[in-house]
């Protein structure tokens, strides 16, 4: 982490520029990454690299990453050359990885350097970054240990770092996505974390609070990723690009209840008979959405905290299913109490057979609820989809569809 080139002592400072840039910084910050890039576009470069510099790490690169090749090249081409080359290095990973939040690593040492040297070393290193841990690295550049100050502080200055270094010190990798990353530091706590290549080798420096603001950005986005609503749709984005964000997901849900409705419309003759089933195919359809939805939100915690590993999700869908199954006899019970009132009160003679049919298709749609619940997740993150993206919708038709389809099928065969 180094700091920018100082003004020429000679030079003001301008009011108006820095006005400019702290006008631009707030604004930015106030917007997603491809709206801060409108926001810069008729900027020049230096202007542009400078709002960068003082925005945060991870938000930085999220914009910088948006614009087009040539414009990048030209703002990396501004910023001081450390951070230019060390940014160029950060843009090659993927998004949402370990290799895009790491900084420059600072504070190296060679294992034969003495306590007194690496002292004298690290006083003129913070003068230009925050050093909370010492590297030791061999010739190859490979990390070999880690230097704890409080050790350096008490060491005989005649010692060298090697003797003194925590050996086989815990390192992440650039291409490891954020959410392992907070699994693997879980239990850790440590400020700042090394990040190595395949080959062992230093790149960067992980800072814990950079992995967690991250991690929280993604999981405060992930309610609206659930029904279709970008990361990028904030309070401050125009009415228009909220518009293309979540239209097209509109579209789609429009499509699945489509087939919820066509369910339905294969038992039109039912209905026409029995009519006062219409009444409670909402009751069914909410019931067992609210239960998939449910199992939903566990999944996808599961999964955004590590606990849903592999050797987990049998496990879950069993739990699921048999939730399902207890709330749906509960539920059930008193929709079924519902259903009679209800019919007997419209005289209908099968009043008691209805009953029967709607506590059924409770408990039923209830359990396929559970399952496909945690059963979307599952899959999605199988494929390398974000489990989250518009999950809930999903759910929701199949659960209306179970739930529907079920309901009209029992009445069908124990009514008619």
């Amino acid at each position: 982490m180094e700091t920018t080139p100082a003004a020429s002592p000679d030079a003001a400072p301008d009011p108006g520029h820095e006005a400019q840039i702290k006008k631009l910084v707030a604004d930015v910050e106030q917007t997603s990454p491809a709206q801060a890039v409108q926001l810069l576009l008729e900027q020049s470069d230096q202007i542009i690299a400078e709002v960068l510099l003082a925005l945060n790490h991870s938000l930085a690169l999220k914009t910088l990453a948006r614009f087009k090749k040539d414009r990048k090249k030209a703002i990396l081409a501004a910023l001081p050359a450390a951070r230019g080359e060390q940014w160029t290095l950060n843009l090659h990973y993927p998004m949402n990885t370990v290799g895009r939040l790491m900084e420059k690593p600072v504070g190296i040492f060679a294992p034969d350097v003495t306590v007194k040297q690496a002292v004298e070393q690290l006083r003129k290193m913070v003068k230009e970054a925050f050093i909370t841990y010492g590297y030791v690295t061999d010739q190859q550049g490979k990390l070999r240990g880690v230097l704890v100050m409080r050790d350096v502080l008490l060491a005989s200055p005649s010692q060298r770092v090697s003797e003194i270094m925590l050996k086989d010190p815990f390192s992440l990798a650039p291409r490891m996505s954020v959410q392992d990353a907070i699994r693997g530091v879980w239990n850790k706590h440590f400020p700042v974390y090394p990040v190595c290549d395949e080959e062992g080798k230093l790149i960067g420096l992980a800072r814990g609070y950079a992995l967690f603001e991250e991690q929280n950005t993604r999981i405060s986005a992930q309610a609206g990723a659930m029904v279709g609503v970008e990361e990028g749709d904030r309070l401050s984005t125009p009415w228009f690009r909220s518009f293309k964000f979540r239209h097209p997901w509109l579209q789609i849900n429009l499509l699945t209840a489509f087939l919820a409705a066509a369910v339905v419309g294969t038992f039109e003759e039912t209905i026409g008979k029995v009519v006062v089933l219409a009444a409670f195919l909402p009751v069914l359809a909410g019931q067992s959405g609210n239960t998939g939805c449910q199992a939903l939100a566990v999944a996808l915690r599961g999964l955004t905290l590590g606990d849903l590993k592999k050797d987990k999700e049998q496990f879950l869908l069993t739990k699921e299913a048999w939730l399902g199954f207890l709330n749906g006899t509960f539920v059930g019970v008193v929709a079924a109490l519902g259903m009679y009132a209800y019919a007997a009160f419209q005289n209908h003679p099968q009043a008691p057979m209805l009953a029967f049919v709607v506590f059924l298709a409770m408990v039923g749609s209830c359990v396929i609820s559970g399952i496909f619940g945690a059963f979307v997740p599952i899959t999605l993150k199988k494929f390398n989809f974000d489990p989250a993206t518009a999950s809930s919708i999903f759910v929701t038709t199949a659960t209306d569809v179970a739930s529907m389809g079920l309901f009209l099928t029992l009445a069908t065969w124990l009514v008619l």
